[in-house]
């Protein structure tokens, strides 16, 4: 590690409501003992960061403070949440156009001052602005993520959790491919306490039908959806994700987490950013890992690299 990195420093670009959240999870977990929020809005970021900086004698000692560009070149890891907003009716993809152009600002005045720490993209559509960032960047593929389907992931496993009466943390599964409508359940794979869940439906005695996981596989990929029409915006357990993945990279954790990260060939699918299970620890992407995916989920995860490919092709990248 460069030795002018702080390992335990964090950036947070943009103090919206992604970004503030993030910040406020990162504080209350106690990932992180410095951490700068900046935005264009220099008063947002501010007033952000006082308003947690009043809690800091309820949490492990953190700095939190506002400040600009600058002062990240010595963060061990940047959060990239500034960017248009996701509106109701409106898909993920519906923002490439708007937000490529941001980031195409947001990226060079990153590398200006730091080129040795690690990039977190959650900024939808975030596996199109993920691949943006490993090209502008010029960093390399390891220190380059996206929050990737690490939300879907868990959405996947609250509802099997709910629908089968088990805790969460004992549902093991994930949600691959595009962070959007062509995203991937891997069923094949899923299982709770280490019963695949096909041989777990008769213990529950719940109704495990293929149209009863397409109706979960449907609430999963729906989700932000349904959340951005009741409610405007959703952030809280992105930002319980994002925190995840820091705590991962900060700990050195090599923890198994489906982030979105440069596809080196894996099932196929090359020069592209899409999620997979993958290793995460200090060094950021340490390995991707190819599991024993069902035919047709291979299948289903190359048709989702397709349906990104297409949309890559029409951008100035």
């Amino acid at each position: 590690m460069n030795k002018n990195i702080n390992p335990n420093k964090i950036a947070v670009i943009g103090a919206g409501g992604v970004g503030a959240t993030t910040a406020y999870a990162l504080m209350v977990q106690g990932v992180g003992s410095e951490i700068v929020l900046i935005d264009l809005n220099k008063d947002k970021a501010e007033g952000e960061a006082m308003d947690l900086r009043h809690g800091a004698s309820f949490v492990n000692p953190v700095d939190i403070y506002a400040g600009d560009y600058e002062d990240l070149a010595d963060a061990k890891l940047i959060i990239i949440t500034a960017g248009a907003a996701q509106k109701p009716g409106e898909t993920r993809l519906d923002l490439i156009k708007k937000n490529t152009g941001i980031f195409k600002k947001i990226i060079p005045s990153i590398t200006k001052y730091n080129k040795d720490g690690i990039l977190l993209v959650v900024t939808n559509p975030v596996d199109i602005l993920t691949y943006l960032t490993y090209k502008i960047s010029d960093f390399p593929a390891n220190r380059v993520l996206g929050s990737g389907t690490v939300l879907d992931s868990s959405r996947f496993r609250s509802l099997l959790s709910k629908n089968c009466g088990v805790a969460a943390s004992n549902v093991h599964g994930y949600i691959i491919g595009e962070h959007g409508d062509s995203e991937v359940p891997v069923w094949s794979l899923t299982n709770i306490a280490g019963t695949q869940i096909d041989n777990y439906c008769p213990i529950c005695k719940k109704d495990c039908k293929d149209n009863h996981f397409k109706d979960i596989s449907d609430q999963v990929k729906n989700a932000g959806y349904e959340i951005i029409d009741k409610k405007g915006s959703t952030f809280y357990a992105v930002a319980l994700a994002v925190s995840r993945i820091a705590r991962a990279i900060l700990r050195d954790e090599n923890a198994v987490l489906t982030v979105s990260s440069l596809m080196k060939g894996y099932y196929g699918v090359e020069d592209m950013s899409l999620s997979l299970p993958t290793l995460i620890n200090s060094n950021g992407i340490k390995n991707v890992l190819e599991l024993p995916l069902s035919e047709a989920e291979e299948k289903a995860f190359k048709d989702s690299a397709q349906h990104l490919k297409d949309n890559i092709t029409e951008l100035d990248i």
